[in-house]
């Protein structure tokens, strides 16, 4: 049971989640090595080094044609995202993501993108600073699309009747963030714990019908502005 597990402070919930779930030994031992970005957790994915992980939507999608299970857990942006940005004065991608540099392109937006907690870090500085030289590429999804854009989806490979269970429990409960892992959190983030409780607040991890068409418009589009990808 190989768990990949993106180091990010928008997987905390599911963190929490974990902890405390039911399972054997050999799972936590795996998932507390095997963490990193969400581009290499796509690779090590793909190439069978791990059985499972929230993984990429562009990775996601080749679900269909390599018969691996994508779930309706995920991680979604409903209104904002705030830890997926354009830096429209710099340029470059993010090394760390494939859906964001994907979804750049779709936007038809210019800039460098950033991602994960260095992009939360970067907004949290600039509001403080009362600046906005950024684009939160989850709002401007819905704005344009009037659709939830899902950033990464969790996909399983192996073990199927044991994660289908770990899922289902994870989407009916209700996930509260413990003291000491928010902490914990806020010392490795340098993101206070009131500002990673307000951060999480605008995610969502519920792949509904709405969010699944979301997760089709944006197939379309870029099967349309990057055909390569397909």
């Amino acid at each position: 049971m190989r768990f990949g597990k993106i180091d990010y402070l928008n997987l905390l919930p599911f963190e929490t989640f974990v902890r405390a779930y039911p399972k054997p030994s050999h799972f936590q031992l795996f998932y507390n090595k095997k963490k990193s970005y969400p581009a290499k957790l796509n690779r090590e994915f793909l190439f069978g080094r791990i059985d499972a992980g929230f993984v990429s939507s562009i990775t996601a999608l080749r679900a269909r044609r390599e018969r691996f299970w994508a779930s309706q857990v995920g991680i979604v942006a409903r209104k904002e995202v705030l830890s997926v940005i354009c830096l429209p004065k710099e340029k470059g991608e993010d090394y760390q993501s494939a859906t964001s540099n994907a979804l750049l392109k779709v936007l038809g937006l210019k800039g460098r993108v950033l991602i994960g907690d260095r992009a939360l870090v970067e907004v949290l500085k600039q509001k403080s600073n009362h600046q906005k030289d950024y684009v939160d590429l989850g709002k401007f999804w819905v704005k344009k699309e009037h659709l939830p854009f899902v950033f990464g989806r969790l996909c399983v490979k192996k073990n199927h009747s044991f994660y289908k269970k770990l899922i289902h429990s994870f989407y009916k409960k209700h996930i509260k963030i413990p003291h000491f892992l928010l902490t914990k959190a806020a010392l490795k983030s340098g993101i206070s714990k009131q500002e990673i409780l307000q951060y999480l607040q605008v995610l969502s991890y519920k792949i509904d019908k709405k969010a699944n068409f979301g997760v089709e418009r944006f197939y379309r589009i870029l099967k349309i502005k990057a055909p390569r990808r397909f």
